[in-house]
């Protein structure tokens, strides 16, 4: 199935679909069609992230936030991804798109991604995302008050170690 129709069915999907709440689960079923595919005969890694986008866009319409979103004209952005692939998603296996928020810091939203197929994990990401406006990135706290959130759940040890990681990415040398 072509991205833009599944991102379409998401869309029209969610309209239907149980509202959550901004801290809630996002679940999606889905399946591998041909164009999914890489030479190998399995899911091509890309594929994964794009999977992902449509995680996103479940939560974001069934939380309304896509709502808030577009009255505000605030665009998504991910800035950093770090993917674990466990296990191959081949072509016509059903699979399950989990997807939350883990939390947040001064700046960035931190969200898990969880890909299963037949009770294993095949996939698992952490994504950190944001919103644009025309003024430059939406402040987290702006977000969070805008979709009626009050709390602010503690990061995950993943996320504090990935965010040391990144912080020595950012400097823009890895090696020795």
């Amino acid at each position: 199935m072509n991205l833009w129709l599944r991102m379409l069915w998401v869309l029209g999907l969610s309209l239907f679909r149980p509202r959550i709440r901004p801290l809630q689960d996002s679940t999606l079923a889905l399946r591998v069609w041909p164009p999914d595919l890489d030479l190998m005969g399995h899911v091509n890694n890309g594929r994964y992230l794009t999977f992902m986008d449509l995680g996103r866009l479940d939560l974001m319409a069934r939380s309304g936030l896509w709502r808030i979103a577009l009255q505000r004209r605030w665009a998504p952005v991910i800035v950093s991804a770090q993917v674990r692939f466990r296990r191959a998603l081949k072509l016509w296996d059903p699979f399950t798109l989990y997807t939350r928020v883990l939390g947040w810091d001064e700046r960035w939203v931190y969200i898990e991604h969880r890909l299963e197929s037949r009770g294993r994990t095949a996939a698992l990401a952490l994504v950190k995302a944001g919103f644009v406006a025309r003024e430059g990135l939406v402040p987290v706290q702006e977000l969070a008050a805008a979709m009626g959130v009050s709390e602010t759940p503690e990061l995950p040890a993943a996320v504090r170690a990935w965010r040391g990681a990144e912080a020595i990415l950012a400097e823009g040398e890895v090696s020795p």
